[in-house]
């Protein structure tokens, strides 16, 4: 696989910042990255616009931005709320045979970031890493569902409704009711949206602020779960989800006031 060279060089410019190296001038990081001044300028231009790069006002110097602070937060939450969920996800897998996925948010798509698969599972769409469309997956609906407008307004802002199936909603208007639907139920599901043959059901996962910070689906074939069936599991999945969002600090704040 190529290497982009334009990437590497701001990736490398990022990487001569440490907590020595704080700030830096140009005729620095052009002197260390051996680059033409004109050209270095031209990455920090771009890393400015995207916030990956600051620039103080008082001595013109560099510095890294805010948003690697942000991503930085992002991964490290995520990788926290694996560790909580992770035996919930087998426990689940193993009582009901099926599929558990646990996936977070990233801009306007889901990242499965943890997968179990029970002893009846024949689901192989999916895998850690892949990312998941809010529109046709139960676990993207979970995930934005409880958004404020305007948080809601930016995912959904150009937002291509891809028709992955006869099922898939496919216009804004439909989707924001699907979604009510969704906080009204306190669950999603994906009947096959996404997927031939595949239906989910997912719950959120909070944090202690209140926020959904995760969600988990639970994967099963329209030939093999029926509609009680899948009921039955969603009685299973809903109370580890409360405990699951107990375990990321949900409901704490409320007890102690």
């Amino acid at each position: 696989m190529p290497i982009i060279q334009a990437v590497e060089r701001a990736l490398k410019i990022l990487d001569l910042f440490d907590e020595h190296e704080t700030e830096l001038k140009i005729t620095d990081i052009s002197e260390r990255m051996q680059l033409h001044k004109s050209t270095v300028h031209s990455l920090l231009r771009t890393l400015l616009v995207h916030g990956y790069i600051d620039q103080n006002p008082e001595n013109g110097k560099y510095r890294l931005g805010m948003k690697l602070f942000e991503r930085g937060n992002f991964v490290i939450h995520g990788l926290d709320v694996r560790k909580v969920v992770k035996r919930y996800l087998v426990d689940l897998s193993e009582k009901t045979g099926q599929t558990l996925h646990l996936v977070i948010l990233d801009d306007k798509e889901g990242v499965y970031i943890d997968k179990v698969e029970g002893p009846l599972a024949t689901i192989l769409y999916s895998r850690i890493g892949r990312r998941a469309p809010v529109h046709s997956t139960g676990v993207g609906k979970a995930l934005i569902a409880w958004k404020s407008e305007d948080e809601l307004r930016i995912i959904l802002n150009g937002y291509h409704y891809i028709p992955r199936t006869p099922n898939t909603i496919t216009n804004e208007q439909d989707f924001r009711k699907e979604l009510e639907k969704v906080r009204q139920a306190g669950y999603a599901v994906d009947n096959q949206e996404n997927e031939p043959g595949v239906r989910c059901i997912a719950v959120p996962i909070r944090n202690h602020k209140g926020h959904v910070v995760a969600a988990v689906s639970l994967s099963t074939l329209v030939s093999r779960v029926d509609d009680e069936k899948l009921m039955r599991f969603l009685e299973m999945l809903k109370p580890a989800a409360d405990e699951m969002s107990a375990q990321m600090g949900y409901g704490i704040a409320s007890r102690n006031q």
